[in-house]
């Protein structure tokens, strides 16, 4: 507002008004700002740590600028680092071929963040500087390891008033995920889930915590697969049944339980081959998985043979199942700020708590890169971004 009406001041006066550029997140002029970054795809050594990342600005009107206290890694940051989905995420960021090559880097990682807003774009009435707010980032924009991030106004949503910055960006990516699959692409919702039998595999990562948590909270019964050691922290979420993957055959355990109105797949490869076999047959009943083709298609194939790819396979597949009276379905993580309303609700109601396997400070991003690669968490895997340490 102050700088409206110093513009409109100028004009008044008969001096020519400064070009218009994107709304600064400090009264200072600031140009630069911590962030973790990498200037190539590969392993761990390609992070690096700058205190000269360009400021974000503002460049349309519904966005927000928020000032990070916390974010967290998730698989895909793994693969990001390693240019997994290179092509369909450029293609996303610069669909006209506008820039020059290479126009991702120096590129940012990570996708949650709790935190501050500082400045919001002139159409923003939903949110006001101050407001402590949670998102989660899509992966063709700058990531959240940095003292700054850009997001449009309708990927945020209020934070959870009984968690921390630390504890809710747990949540937002994995949260959204699961939501995803299980609300848009997969129905279920709290009307329509009660006594439901559902299979979650791979129930101990990020999504699957939090999909044990939201089946339960709407009702459903929840049988989880995972390893031994993760079988305690399963029962304490809710899930009625816990199946050891390790433990002998998995098909053949699965087979003796009642079959199942929903399954959501978080492993993917061989399981797909049997998983449907346990789904109640025409009665509606979805198999939905997380590991798709789809990335992988445009990286190898290029964008529109990878697309074509992507949709020959999805489609007979669907067709297939259909036949055998059941339904099969792909999911994605997908931002939405409305979305996130609805799982802060579940939050501060106690229907779903964040998971946490470690909290690693800012200088300790490569470590937390190394700790997830390193496979088996329990739960998410944090960076405090705001700490000194």
């Amino acid at each position: 507002a102050a700088s409206g009406r110093a513009l409109r001041g100028a004009a008044r006066a008969g001096v020519q008004p400064p070009p218009v550029r994107g709304l600064r997140a400090s009264p200072r002029a600031r140009s630069a700002m911590p962030s973790w970054v990498i200037d190539r795809y590969g392993r761990n050594d390609v992070l690096r740590f700058t205190r000269d990342m360009v400021f974000p600005t503002i460049h349309f009107p519904n966005e927000v600028i928020i000032k990070v206290h916390a974010a967290s890694l998730n698989p895909i940051d793994l693969s990001m680092r390693s240019g997994y989905g290179a092509t369909a995420l450029n293609m996303k960021r610069d669909p006209l071929k506008i820039k020059s090559l290479d126009t991702e880097f120096p590129l940012t990682l990570g996708r949650d963040v709790s935190g501050v807003i500082m400045e919001c774009g002139l159409s923003v009435s939903y949110f006001k500087p101050g407001d402590e707010v949670w998102a989660a980032i899509p992966p063709w924009k700058q990531g959240t390891l940095s003292e700054f991030v850009v997001a449009s106004g309708n990927e945020v949503s209020f934070k959870p008033k009984c968690l921390s910055h630390t504890e809710a960006a747990s949540l937002p990516y994995v949260g959204l995920t699961a939501w995803s699959a299980v609300n848009q692409v997969g129905g279920l919702n709290k009307s329509n889930c009660g006594g439901k039998r559902v299979l979650i595999l791979g129930a101990s990562g990020g999504v699957g915590t939090f999909a044990v948590q939201l089946l339960k909270a709407w009702g459903a019964h929840v049988t989880a697969v995972c390893s031994h050691d993760a079988s305690t922290l399963m029962k304490k979420l809710g899930a009625d049944d816990v199946i050891d993957y390790k433990s002998g055959n998995l098909e053949e355990q699965l087979k003796t339980l009642p079959l199942f109105d929903f399954i959501l797949d978080n492993v993917g490869g061989s399981t797909e081959k049997w998983a449907l076999d346990l789904l109640k047959k025409w009665s509606g009943a979805t198999y939905v998985t997380l590991v798709t083709p789809f990335l992988i298609n445009m990286d190898k194939l290029g964008v529109a043979d990878g697309m074509l790819q992507t949709g020959v396979t999805v489609g007979s597949k669907t067709v297939k199942h259909l036949f055998k009276g059941v339904h099969y379905r792909w999911a994605f993580f997908m931002p939405s700020g409305p979305s996130l309303d609805e799982i802060a609700e579940l939050v501060d109601s106690g229907k779903i708590q964040p998971v946490i396997d470690q909290v690693f400070s800012f200088s300790e991003v490569p470590k937390a890169f190394l700790k997830l690669e390193g496979g088996h968490a329990r739960g998410k895997t944090v960076i405090d971004v705001i700490s000194k340490k």
